[in-house]
């Protein structure tokens, strides 16, 4: 029960992250989105790196699609402050599920 509620988060945001790249019609990167999550069935600790390796890349996706947003919506004399909060709290959200996936590797011999 405990390994679902650490799972949780990561689940969340590679479902988020792999509707971002379906929206795009990257559907490659929709696919890798959601098997990402599946190299923790290993447990091993370069599985729970790379997973969180890969959450930091995808906050920083996150992060790079406001600021395109932002520029976009800037030529049309759009406000920006709420696709700033709104995608500024999800690139948080998926930085921060990478924090639980710590207790998840095998313990080391």
């Amino acid at each position: 029960m405990k390994t679902a509620l650490r799972l949780l988060p990561l689940i969340v945001s590679a479902l988020v992250m792999a509707a971002h790249f379906f929206r795009e019609a990257n559907y490659g990167f929709v696919i890798f989105a959601l098997v990402v999550p599946l190299l923790l069935i290993t447990r091993q600790r370069w599985a729970v790196l790379a997973v969180q390796l890969l959450l930091a890349l995808a906050a920083v996706e996150w992060i790079r699609t406001a600021f395109s947003i932002a520029h976009e919506r800037a030529a049309f004399g759009a406000p920006t402050t709420r696709m700033f909060v709104i995608l500024g709290s999800v690139a948080l959200f998926t930085a921060l599920s990478a924090l639980p996936l710590r207790k998840i590797a095998a313990p080391s011999l």
